[in-house]
């Protein structure tokens, strides 16, 4: 992308002024996405965002700059914004000699950019149809989207770190409204890889709109979901989202440096069920929090946080790992060139047990089971949260049987993991998601399998 003479002359330029660390991160993504609504296309595009952001560090300070010009005079002079940003004044030039290093991006089998857009617009037709065919018209809208990405980053840093990555990603979206006496509802289903168009070979996108389809038509039939501390047991893939954001943002070191974590100062303490293991791993083969670097060059790594309810470690950036003199865990990520990075989850995900998952069901008298998850907030100083229930049927004498209109799981991180008394051996990722912070977005990847929590507030509507 840079000829590594340009990028060892800039990170010079960076430490022009006595700098303890500079990087330089190059990013050049390319995007198109598709949306069919109401029988026809409403957006058709494709777009292209290339740049770089230079970081540069003194003591307890950083300055950071971006720019689109990727000449060597436009490099030089955000390398020269971000030290002056870091600490004004003059000095010598330090020279930063590079070293490459050897890294091995997801394999792509058919690259997105080069399949027609007629294609694509032929998979949201099939998904349309197939959605709007179900359920003799109680179906009345059908949305489906399509979207695809090819970014290629390189980073280079004043420790001599030369590396780079090539991520291509591709997604599809349906989403259908029902209609009928107990009013309108919805469902949803998505899919999403690190790979390129070969996604469809491995899924079809009718199968995906009629499973939208069942589930909205399912939830005409629902009965208010009851209310009150109930047993939950959380169906295997949809239920991930729970632990990304319950406890996953509390194991974020910067989260825990600021002391605004529950889970600050407590390696080596037991703060789950010793059923529990959990694990952020980026090196999980074309999963959607999948690279081989993350945003500051680290290559992928496995990382255990928890396991058999011991906490093991956190998650770590550059600045924070340097600080506590630890080592990268693979987890310094950011939005675009235009953002600094900051320790974020990959895949996250509550490895298998050994219960059968109908042994659960079976094993639980009454209480809720929860299909899919949607979205949540979380208090990561107290660990409290509250999600939304978007698939969820009510457990009666050790049996799965009515659906549950939409409602909400209310409860505390630490507490759900200390409360967790069952976990199956079915485990499955869950759906692509994008988990923001301090206004990022990235995209990451979550999985459970059948786990049973003894007891959660659920807020429905029944009497």
């Amino acid at each position: 992308m840079i000829e590594e003479a340009v990028i060892s002359r800039v990170l010079g330029q960076a430490l022009r002024t006595g700098g303890d660390f500079a990087e330089v991160f190059v990013e050049d993504k390319r995007s198109s996405s598709g949306r069919f609504d109401d029988g026809k296309v409403e957006e058709l595009g494709s777009g292209r965002d290339r740049g770089a952001g230079i970081r540069v560090v003194v003591g307890e300070t950083t300055g950071f700059a971006h720019t689109a010009d990727l000449s060597e005079t436009g490099l030089l002079a955000a390398a020269e914004a971000a030290a002056g940003a870091a600490r004004g004044g003059g000095g010598g030039v330090r020279v930063v000699e590079l070293s490459r290093v050897d890294t091995s991006s997801q394999p792509v089998g058919t690259r997105p950019e080069e399949v027609a857009k007629a294609t694509k617009v032929e998979l949201l037709q099939r998904a349309d149809a197939v959605a709007r065919s179900a359920g003799g018209g109680a179906v009345k809208q059908v949305s489906a989207s399509y979207g695809d990405s090819r970014r290629r980053i390189l980073v280079a840093n004043s420790d001599g770190l030369l590396a780079s990555d090539d991520q291509t990603r591709t997604l599809f979206v349906v989403g259908v409204v029902a209609a009928g006496d107990a009013g309108m509802q919805t469902g949803r289903r998505s899919i999403g890889h690190t790979m390129g168009f070969e996604l469809f070979d491995r899924y079809q996108v009718e199968d995906l709109a009629r499973e939208a389809a069942e589930q909205a038509l399912t939830k005409l039939q629902a009965r208010p979901a009851p209310s009150g501390a109930l047993p939950v047991v959380i169906g295997k893939g949809g239920g991930g989202v729970l632990f990304h954001e319950a406890c996953g943002h509390g194991l974020e070191a910067d989260h825990i440096q600021k002391n605004v974590s529950v889970f600050a100062g407590r390696v080596g303490q037991l703060v789950a069920s010793p059923l529990v293991t959990i694990i952020d791993d980026g090196t999980i083969a074309n999963e959607w929090g999948t690279f081989a670097i993350d945003d500051e060059g680290t290559p992928a790594q496995r990382n255990i946080l928890i396991q058999d309810g011991v906490l093991t470690d956190y998650m770590w950036d550059q600045i924070r790992a340097r600080k506590e003199g630890r080592a990268l865990s693979g987890n310094g990520r950011r939005q675009s060139y235009k953002h600094l990075p900051m320790v974020r989850m990959t895949n996250t995900v509550l490895t298998n047990g050994d219960t059968a998952p109908e042994d659960i069901i079976a094993d639980t008298p009454n209480g809720v089971y929860v299909a899919h998850l949607g979205g949540g907030q979380v208090n990561t100083a107290t660990g409290d949260f509250v999600f939304g229930m978007t698939e969820a049927y009510l457990i009666e004498d050790g049996k799965i049987t009515e659906p549950l209109r939409e409602g909400n799981l209310i409860g505390n991180g630490p507490k759900v993991l200390e409360m967790i008394d069952a976990v199956g051996n079915d485990f499955e990722m869950g759906p692509p998601g994008t988990c923001g912070k301090d206004g990022q977005g990235v995209p990451v990847g979550d999985g459970v399998p059948t786990l049973r929590v003894t007891s959660l507030t659920v807020g429905g509507t029944a009497a």
